[in-house]
């Protein structure tokens, strides 16, 4: 965007800044690449609010922000063992607010390989930081394809101003 923009500006200030030529200008692709929204929108959301990430094969899941909004502060996690296996839709737990009591279900079909165990001692991190700190379980992405069928940040913005109306 920036460059396009110093296109057009470039023949106007090129008499009085000489390094701004009226050349056409080239982005690496690699640089394009990197600023994509792909890269910028790699969590996936589902439409009971979790949150997916997946790198390297291994998805890192959680609530959303409007998830944990809804609920209020989280005083309780309860969540699977390392190990279990869960299908796609599959409930793995639950979380418990001074509000209200809500069940987590899975994103994607895999085998869970890790588990935040620091939510056992401040279940209040989902609130505090649910993208980051406050992520549930680790696990094994058994069929890639599944995160095709999920939504991403813009449809998941899209979603909950549909179910606000």
């Amino acid at each position: 965007m920036a460059w396009r923009a110093l296109r057009r500006v470039g023949p106007v200030l090129a008499p009085r800044c000489p390094r701004l030529s009226p050349l056409p200008l080239r982005v690496p692709a690699a640089r394009r690449l990197v600023t994509s929204s792909l890269v910028l929108s790699a969590r996936k959301f589902t439409d009971k609010h979790e949150w997916v990430s997946v790198e390297n094969g291994i998805g890192t899941v959680g609530i959303s922000n409007f998830a944990q909004e809804a609920l209020g502060d989280v005083v309780y996690c309860s969540l699977p063992e390392i190990g279990t296996k869960l299908s796609k839709h599959d409930e793995f737990g639950a979380l418990e607010s001074v509000k209200a009591a809500s069940e987590l279900y899975s994103p994607l079909s895999g085998e869970v390989t890790d588990v935040n165990a620091a939510l056992a001692d401040n279940p209040g991190l989902v609130n505090k930081s649910c993208y980051q700190d406050g992520w549930l379980i680790k696990m094994t992405v058994e069929n890639p394809a599944d995160l095709d069928e999920l939504m991403n940040e813009d449809a998941y913005e899209k979603y909950i101003k549909s179910i606000e109306d």
